[in-house]
């Protein structure tokens, strides 16, 4: 029998490697600019079209390749990072298996052009499938250009589970702002079919944040600073009022490197107890400086992941530090008013010489008593000779009576609702039934068998929810024009979900279109809300989609309809008059679904007589 195992081809084991390192375009974004880092660049640029799948260009400015480490950068296991296995345990830079070039070169058509600040002519090298195609001498800038062409040309069934452009282009741009967050000393500039996304120049961490998310959250940070024997801890913690009901803003890096790391998450989270709303999550972006011996980052090819020799050390000192700097800025109150500071800048400070004492005037003859008798004669003149009847009584006297014979003036109230007597309220038919409202949180009603009660905010809810899902299913949302439209600014992930979202956004009554970069203008919202603002209500819609999508992976269109029933449905507390009690019952029970609501719990609860006996039996 002859031996059937073989050794794969070169090409073939490129392939394999390249499923675990380069899964979409955003993977080998992250591979290319972190080569960039690792050779010094301080400016690097990304061009990207189709999201990547048809051109992902990165230029730097760096250290460049010679000739020979041109082409050996594409072989399998070369790198110039580590030497020997010790190194493992030193790692500094990004980079350090030397996979990365290999699996991109094995899935896509590659092409690389670089030169060394020494030699007068650079080297451009072909590459189709880990096949070299061509490699000669060429005039280049000093550094290196690598331009990645249709991604997995050879590969249609990986390319077939790429998503649409905004969803890859979400995650370029994920991994781009971790990238320009760990380095904020770096240019770099981002461009997708012809336009700028990202122009941010060399600056410091909280100059990066406001340039990548927004000027709005120039207010929104709590710095953190903590220096000890174990690790050192900097960086910036939202404000609570600031919190998001998506992880979308949550960096974690270590040694400059992001990393997903639960435990150190919910240090964070323990710092911010009690100052949340419920189910929302806190910005925060944390950088930890620990000795590279003490970690081990060689746990998983995306190297998101490390292990730590003392882990509950590095717990607690985040924990405290957060914590720390929430009360230092005035976040959570404090008892120590010698060292509270939210009143000291309202006392201006004076020299001591000028302070002068204050003086008190004193009159030692004054009688508080001797002008009374004129002041009571002045006030009440008809007292002044009680023994004089033509003088005591006054002139005009009967004019005082004729307040009593006008007519009583009624104010009549604009809304006055009819009040039924407790012995009226039982009828029978069914919209004619009486609700009577509980803590303006549930509406209880009287059946045949006892009594149900109804949450009003999850009754709601499921009504709207499926009235926009019946409107996107047939485009027939109304749109309530705005008298003055505004202009929303969202950060370019956002933004990139919107465009996905927009005729479907549309389809619910939104007017909105595009104004710029990262910018859309709201000319109308569905009819079915009032008294909302059209920034929050976007920006709401958004984040309640991406927390659908994160936990519940929905329909896109059921994902939509959910949120914007969420957002739009009244909240618990709303005082509902009868009317509009009666209206809601009525709206529920013409509902698919109306027992059930959109988290799954019930929308209503009835008691019978039996068991009311039952209670008080006992």
């Amino acid at each position: 029998m002859p031996d059937i195992i073989q050794l794969l081809p070169d090409a073939v084991a490129n392939q394999i490697a390249a499923g675990e390192v380069v899964q979409r375009p955003a993977s080998a974004v992250k591979e290319l600019i972190e080569n960039a880092i690792d050779a010094g660049a301080d400016k690097i640029q990304l061009i990207l079209k189709d999201a990547g799948k048809a051109l992902i260009q990165v230029i730097d400015n760096g250290c460049g390749m010679s000739l020979t480490d041109a082409r050996m950068c594409f072989e399998r296991h070369a790198t110039s990072k580590i030497r020997k296995a010790e190194d493992l345990f030193a790692i500094r830079t990004m980079g350090f298996r030397g996979e990365a070039m290999a699996s991109i070169a094995a899935i896509a058509q590659v092409e690389l052009k670089t030169r060394r600040h020494e030699d007068e002519l650079g080297t451009c090298i072909l590459i189709e499938g880990s096949e070299v195609v061509s490699q000669e001498a060429c005039s280049a800038p000093y550094g290196t250009s690598i331009s990645v062409k249709n991604l997995f040309y050879n590969t249609p069934a990986r390319r077939n589970f790429l998503k649409s452009n905004p969803v890859e282009m979400r995650h370029i741009i994920d991994e781009f702002q971790r990238v320009a967050l760990a380095n904020p000393h770096i240019f770099l500039t981002l461009h997708h079919d012809g336009q700028e996304v990202y122009h941010l120049p060399s600056a410091s961490l909280k100059q990066r944040i406001v340039h990548l998310f927004g000027n709005n959250y120039n207010q929104r940070l709590v710095p953190v600073e903590e220096d000890t024997t174990i690790i050192k801890l900097h960086g910036f913690v939202g404000k609570p009022e600031f919190a998001r009901k998506t992880r979308g803003e949550q960096f974690f890096f270590v040694n400059n490197r992001f990393i997903k790391d639960a435990y150190l998450n919910h240090a964070v989270l323990t710092a911010f107890q009690e100052l949340l709303p419920e189910e929302t999550y806190p910005l925060y972006v944390l950088f930890i400086d620990i000795d590279p011996a003490k970690i081990d980052i060689n746990v998983h090819p995306t190297k998101t992941e490390i292990k730590y020799q003392d882990e509950k050390s590095i717990y607690a000192i985040i924990r405290s530090a957060v914590k720390r700097s929430l009360g230092k800025y005035n976040i959570t109150p404090t008892l120590d008013f010698d060292q509270e500071n939210s009143i000291g800048h309202l006392i201006t400070p004076k020299p001591f010489e000028e302070i002068v004492q204050p003086s008190i005037a004193v009159n030692p003859n004054y009688n508080p008593f001797a002008n009374e008798k004129r002041t009571q004669e002045r006030e009440i003149p008809f007292l002044r000779n009680t023994n004089d009847h033509r003088q005591a009584i006054p002139r005009n006297w009967d004019t005082l009576y004729e307040i009593s014979k006008k007519d009583e003036v009624v104010q009549h109230l604009m809304h006055e609702e009819p009040t039924i007597p407790v012995n009226q309220q039982e009828v029978t038919k069914g919209s004619e039934k009486q609700f009577f409202q509980v803590h303006n949180r549930y509406i209880l009603s009287q059946i045949k068998s006892g009594f149900m009660l109804i949450n009003q905010q999850a009754a709601h809810e499921r009504i709207l929810y499926e009235r926009f899902l019946q409107q996107l299913q047939n485009h027939s949302g109304i749109s309530q024009q705005s008298l003055f439209p505004q202009s929303v600014t969202l950060n370019s992930s956002d933004f990139e979900l919107l465009k996905e979202l927009l005729a479907d956004i549309r389809a619910l009554g939104f007017d909105i279109r595009e104004f710029g970069r990262n910018t859309v203008v709201v000319e109308g919202i569905p009819a079915d809300i009032t008294n909302a603002n059209e920034h929050e209500l976007l920006e709401q819609l958004l984040e309640g989609f991406k927390n659908n999508l994160a936990v519940l992976k929905l329909d896109k269109r059921d994902n939509l309809a959910r949120s914007l029933a969420r957002n739009a449905a009244m909240k618990s507390g709303s005082r509902l008059s009868v009317e509009e009690m009666n209206q809601l019952v009525d709206q529920l029970f013409a509902c698919q679904m109306p027992n059930v609501a959109l988290n799954g719990k019930p929308v209503i609860s009835t008691v019978t007589l039996a068991e009311l006996a039952e209670r008080f039996e006992k």
